[in-house]
């Protein structure tokens, strides 16, 4: 007997419409739109940036998301089984799909293990949100040893930074995300996001109005809506704006197909895709209107991203605010959601990879991958940021390329327009066919290779 015989026949599967598009929200939703996403747009001219921005994603949203949805509708399978299936149907050897397959769910697994020392950051600093410690840190030397009590952001974030600085956080956070993993997609992510992502917007909105009332918050608001035709010379604009784009809305050829795989077929899959988008953009740019007019009360213009931006000069700054201490606590209980939710979204390719090709119950295939999981996380501390820039920019964008090209060029166009009519009630728009093979796999492609040669763009 096979070992796809041996699966499970029965697939969980959400139970909801808006259960379904919370939980693609909450994979989409992460740290690039927090840290990422706002420096770009400070550093790359505000509305400048923006414009080409909300043209990347209506692309990426219009054919790769829906692409990544229909992909895993179709075939009821993670993208082993979904890249197997395709190939089948076009007469080749359904082992070869399977094994390109096995590179995104890789790439989630790799990228989930780094993701969550990020998250036992996170978790962290929004205990120490509130104990005070957040905004307090006691100075650290170079051994990482507690020397004083002198405010001192740069080397306490490098004292959890360093290898096995944060291990009961880590932990904790892993703890959290396979407790929800367990109760599978209907009961445990469709609600876990169902909660973490209303509150998420909820938070970020009540932190933008705090503030627009902030004294020179308005420069803020000013520069992002500063639009400058002669920045669109500098093709970096172009570029960062594609990567942001592709990364913000999570397509890799694993999270969203494996959570289309769980969608019944009376959903709209375009209008789902739109939906994504669209509160996608607007957690980008609730981010941008918290952190850029907030810099802007400081007379400091925003030119640096990342782990830095998030864990050592935001706090600085809420640490000279009104209210400093509310601020940070809202500011990274909503982060925590954020990364949450974004971590249980890649953990599921590689459990249901486990499920499908072992027919391994979900409580065994969770406890496996999380132990893989601590495991490996925890020795590779100290060196995350290349493990994470490794993943970022070969695998994901390897993965979403491949996922494009095998979805619209190999598994048949009246198999894919099939798919994407489901659940509709007006015809497929023309212009989706075209678009998906000719322009999305192109800047699929594109991300690859560019990421690649300039070391990350997303």
């Amino acid at each position: 007997m096979s070992q796809q015989e041996n699966a499970p026949t029965r697939r969980d599967g959400f139970r909801t419409k808006w259960g379904f598009i919370l939980a693609c929200i909450g994979s989409a939703v992460g740290m690039g739109n927090i840290w990422m996403f706002p420096q770009r747009v400070s550093k790359y001219g505000g509305a400048t940036f923006l414009i080409p921005y909300f043209l990347f994603v209506f692309l990426i949203a219009s054919s790769g998301v829906i692409g990544e949805m229909g992909f895993g509708r179709g075939t009821r399978s993670g993208p082993i089984g979904a890249f197997g299936k395709a190939f089948r149907n076009r007469g080749l050897n359904p082992k070869t799909g399977e094994a390109l397959g096995l590179i995104p769910v890789l790439g989630s697994l790799a990228l989930a293990i780094g993701y969550s020392i990020v998250v036992g950051w996170i978790m962290k600093y929004t205990f120490g949100a509130f104990t005070g410690a957040t905004l307090n840190p006691p100075l650290i030397d170079i051994e990482g040893t507690m020397t004083g009590g002198v405010p001192a952001f740069g080397t306490a974030f490098d004292g959890i930074a360093r290898a096995f600085g944060n291990n009961m956080w880590l932990w904790l956070g892993l703890i959290v995300c396979f407790v929800i993993l367990l109760f599978g997609i209907g009961n445990g992510i469709e609600k876990a996001n169902k909660i973490m992502m209303p509150l998420f917007f909820f938070l970020f909105l009540a932190l933008g109005i705090y503030v627009a009332f902030q004294p020179g918050a308005a420069d803020g608001y000013r520069y992002i809506f500063t639009f400058n035709i002669e920045g669109w010379k500098d093709p970096k604009v172009w570029i960062y704006a594609m990567g942001q784009a592709f990364f913000s809305l999570s397509i890799a050829g694993n999270g969203t197909l494996i959570y289309g795989s769980y969608l019944s077929d009376g959903e709209d899959i375009p209008n789902s895709a739109r939906n994504v988008a669209i509160f996608d953009t607007l957690a980008a740019l609730l981010a941008a209107f918290v952190i850029i007019p907030a810099m802007a009360t400081t007379g400091v213009q925003l030119d640096s991203g990342g782990p830095g931006l998030m864990f050592v000069f935001l706090p600085n700054l809420f640490q000279g605010m009104p209210g400093g201490p509310i601020v940070a606590i809202v500011f990274f209980v909503a982060v925590l959601f954020a990364g949450m939710t974004s971590l249980i979204n890649l953990f599921e390719a590689p459990i249901a990879t486990l499920q499908e090709r072992f027919g391994l119950d979900r409580a065994k295939a969770c406890l496996a991958i999380g132990g893989i999981g601590i495991i490996i996380a925890t020795l590779i501390q100290g060196i995350i940021s290349p493990w994470m820039d490794a993943v970022s920019i070969y695998v994901c964008p390897l993965g979403a390329a491949m996922a494009g090209i095998i979805f619209f060029w190999i598994y048949g166009d009246k198999n894919v327009r099939d798919e994407l009519q489901k659940g509709r009630s007006k015809p497929l728009p023309v212009w989706i066919m075209p678009l998906s093979k000719y322009v999305y796999c192109v800047l699929a492609v594109a991300v690859l290779v560019i990421g690649g040669i300039w070391g990350g763009i997303g």
